[in-house]
């Protein structure tokens, strides 16, 4: 019988209001969680309708929901879906023309529905279908005309349910072959001959037809007549095996040679079993499979032992119950059976021995599957006979999944079989390795995923090929291997790849669901032969190196392919990066090259303020700035000498007649020729006593006050001077000292506060404007507009120059001869 899924339970969870999908506005619903691939599932979402996706969608889950009806426009204009899946709802009537817009629809699932009818319209445009699932629908025929006409591509059917009473000749028209046929007929009440015979070629039949087994053996037979080729597995499922008369329909599929026969949930007493092998004698029977089989009887089957099933190469059982179990006899008797197997599979079936003796019947055993059973060290040692020889051909042996403690045991139990190359010794109980182990020589699979290692130790066969260490506790591996081409370390605590040095001919690593944080090229430089890397779905930092070095792996521009997809890749850090996958991750250039980039930053910032400084200092900016702040300077404190004034009653003293701007190379004019005859009374004019009447000067050399700011001491001989006179030269323009001197001083000067009397400019030497400094942009405009004195070279001339001079810096109080 069919089994309920996990949809019919989720059902009960989708009625309350909050799982119901989104309205979408127009009475419909929407569904937005369609990944990268255009892939859309909209499963156990409670949608009461088809809802609205991307029109660009490729695949269409819709399973586990409560629609009860597609409409002739739910589906419209999805022309791209490829796939599209309502198992699990509720759809008790779908318009004719619901399909008729998927020309690209290869899959189609409507399993589990209330379908009590097929309408051919459905299918009638899905020409590229390949796939459709109509199981478990309430519908009693498959209906005329026959539903699959024009299913050209169509390579894999299955439909059926507990309903379905009839199927008739024609039903399956247009139906010309299949990899996959299931039909589920448990209640099948007519069958017409030949209604599945026309498929050919058939692959895989599957077919449910547990009560014509009881109540019907021609149907049965009859059914399985059509559908038995040499070549086609039959898989029948849900018998109920009892007496002789039960396996009658069998004796169709022996004539026609079967080759391939397995059963799926199938309950047999020893006497039907007996008779099955009757049946079966002589026939070319190769695999004989059991999937859910609960033995009735007591395991006396000897009365079959004259017959020969020497071509029997495979028996596989899972989930076998034995009822009778303390009464069911050894199977020493079965040599007529266990002799010729090549390949044994006893699965989950809680087997916790095979008496050696068993095992030394199994001669040509090489593939022996006792996993997920009750086996421990010592009943593994009574099963595989110690030391006793046998089980000589074996050469793969899976004893995953029972409960196993001491991996020195089974290394020193298959040491024996010198054929062996595959073992299997996953989920068990193994927490260490012993230092050494001695295994086969021709051992090159080893799989010991799932138990719980922490450490490795040299006890791993270096012969190995293939070794599986996933989903232990491990957190390096520092063994040599120079053989293993294929490593597996998923589900560890791995903080970076091993080191590839340890096997220079491995070709696939896959190291995922670990705590690796980041690798680059030169890890995976130390790999000579690395081909395929699965490293995804760990905490990948994602700093700059590392996302260029993936996102270029990702496009294959490197030696390495990362088999897992892009979308395993996952940033874990930094924190504004998390959760997005590493592929579509953008870094700015700040982030990448911090380093490179505060350099350029900084060297471009000096670059412009060297630049910017050489700008203005070619422009005299900083001249001006400087003097601009010692005119301010000047002035402030010239303002508090002119309020302590105005407080005192008091006014301003004059007491230069001239303040002299010059150059220290000048000194020797201004003290030889410009002191001596200005500062003395002159006896030319001895009869004027005002115009013999000495003239007092202001000289830096001889006036300032010591201890004073300069600035202070320039301004404050200025005010206390009535005019200023420059002594220009070459000398002058050129001084470092007199151009600090003028910069103090010609804001004053020039700035209106000497009272608008003109500056006194002397010519030592022949001087152009063009020869002063353009900063000293009033001087130059002063030598433009105001008349200048020149220090006559001959002798004769200077009386006049003396004359004029002190007539100058008289002004007024001057009077002609």
């Amino acid at each position: 019988m069919r089994h309920p899924t996990g949809c019919h339970f989720a059902l009960l969870l989708l009625l309350l209001p909050l799982s119901r999908g989104q309205d979408s506005g127009d009475g419909g619903s929407t569904c937005n969680r369609c990944d990268s691939r255009l892939s859309c599932n909209c499963s156990h979402g409670g949608f009461t309708r088809v809802p609205v996706v991307t029109e660009r969608a490729l695949t269409l889950d819709l399973s586990c929901n409560i629609i009860s009806v597609v409409t002739g426009d739910d589906l419209a204009g999805h022309a791209p879906l490829r796939a599209l899946d309502l198992h699990g709802n509720r759809l008790a009537a779908i318009h004719p023309s619901a399909f008729d817009s998927l020309w690209s629809l290869e899959e189609l699932d409507l399993s589990d529905n209330r379908l009590a009818a097929l309408h051919h319209q459905w299918f009638s445009k899905l020409a590229a279908l390949q796939r459709l699932n109509l199981l478990s629908n309430p519908y009693s025929r498959l209906g005329s005309p026959a539903p699959f006409q024009g299913l050209v591509r169509l390579r894999r059917l299955a439909f059926g349910g507990p309903a379905l009473e009839e199927l008739r000749r024609g039903d399956l028209s247009g139906v010309t072959q299949l990899e996959e046929f299931t039909v589920h007929a448990n209640n099948l009440a007519r069958y017409e001959s030949g209604a599945l015979a026309d498929i050919w070629p058939l692959g895989h039949v599957t077919l449910s037809l547990h009560a014509p087994f009881l109540t019907n053996l021609a149907l049965a037979s009859a059914v399985l007549a059509d559908v038995t080729y040499p070549e086609t597995p039959i898989t029948l499922e849900d018998l109920h095996l009892i007496g002789n008369w039960s396996v009658q329909p069998f004796r169709d599929s022996a004539r026609r040679r079967i080759r391939y026969l397995s059963f799926r949930n199938l309950s047999v007493s020893d006497e039907a079993t007996v008779n099955l092998l009757v049946v079966l004698n002589g026939v070319p029977l190769t695999s004989l499979s059991m999937d859910g089989v609960t033995l009735t009887g007591e395991g006396r089957w000897e009365k079959a032992n004259w017959t020969d099933h020497r071509s029997v190469d495979e028996f596989f059982i899972r989930d076998a119950v034995v009822l009778n179990v303390f009464r069911f006899v050894s199977f020493l008797q079965l040599r007529f059976l266990l002799q010729y197997p090549r390949k044994v599979s006893v699965i989950n079936s809680e087997v916790f021995v095979m008496p050696c003796p068993t095992s030394q019947l199994l001669v040509n055993l090489q593939y022996l599957d006792l996993s997920d059973n009750l086996l421990t060290d010592l009943t593994l040692v009574e099963t595989l006979c110690d030391d006793t020889e046998t089980l000589k051909e074996l050469r793969v042996l899976n004893i995953s999944g029972n409960a196993l403690k001491s991996l020195s045991t089974v290394s020193r139990l298959v040491t024996k079989f010198s054929k062996l190359t595959h073992l299997d010794i996953s989920r068990t109980v193994y927490s260490s390795m012993p230092s050494s182990c001695p295994w086969p020589s021709t051992l090159r699979y080893l799989n010991i995923s799932g138990a719980k290692l922490t450490t490795t130790t040299p006890c791993l066969p270096i012969t190995l090929e293939v070794l599986d260490l996933s989903n232990n506790n491990l957190r390096g591996f520092t063994q040599r291997l120079p053989v293993l081409r294929e490593l597996h370390l998923s589900g560890n605590k791995f903080l970076s790849l091993p080191p590839g040095q340890l096997f220079p001919s491995l070709q696939t690593l896959t190291i995922q669901l670990n705590t690796l944080n980041m690798f680059g090229h030169s890890d995976l430089q130390s790999f000579r032969r690395l081909e395929n890397l699965q490293a995804g779905q760990n905490k990948f930092v994602c700093s700059c190196d590392f996302v260029n070095f993936l996102q270029s792996t990702l496009k294959g521009d490197g030696d390495v392919q990362l088999r897992d997809g892009e979308d395993s890749y996952v940033c874990d850090s930094p924190l504004y990066l998390q959760g997005e996958p590493v592929g579509r991750v953008h870094l700015s250039v700040v982030v990448c090259h911090r380093v490179v980039f505060v350099s350029v930053s900084c060297g471009l910032a000096l670059f412009v303020g060297v630049l910017l400084g050489v700008l203005l200092w070619r422009l005299h900016v900083f001249w001006y700035l400087k003097m601009t702040w010692a005119w301010l300077k000047a002035k402030h404190s010239s303002r508090r000498r002119q309020k302590r004034r105005d407080v005192e009653g008091s006014e301003a003293l004059l007491p230069f007649d001239a303040f002299v701007s010059y150059s220290e190379r000048d000194a020797s004019w201004v003290e030889n020729f410009l002191v001596p005859e200005l500062e003395e009374p002159s006896e030319l004019d001895s009869g004027n006593p005002r115009t013999s009447r000495p003239l007092t000067l202001c000289l830096h050399k001889r006036d300032f006050l010591p201890g004073h700011w300069i600035v202070d001491n320039i301004m404050s001989a200025i005010e206390r001077s009535r005019r200023t006179v420059f002594v220009l030269s070459e000398n002058f323009v050129q001084s470092d000292w007199c151009r600090y001197e003028l910069d103090f001083s010609h804001f004053w000067l020039f700035d209106g506060q000497a009272g608008g009397e003109a500056a006194i400019l002397i010519l030592l030497e022949p001087l152009s404007k063009d020869d002063v400094p353009k900063r000293f942009c009033k001087l130059r405009k002063l030598m433009s507009s105001t008349t200048y004195l020149e220090w006559p070279q001959e002798e004769e001339r200077r009386a006049e120059f003396w004359r004029s001079l002190r007539k100058a810096l008289r002004g007024g109080d001057e009077e002609d001869d």
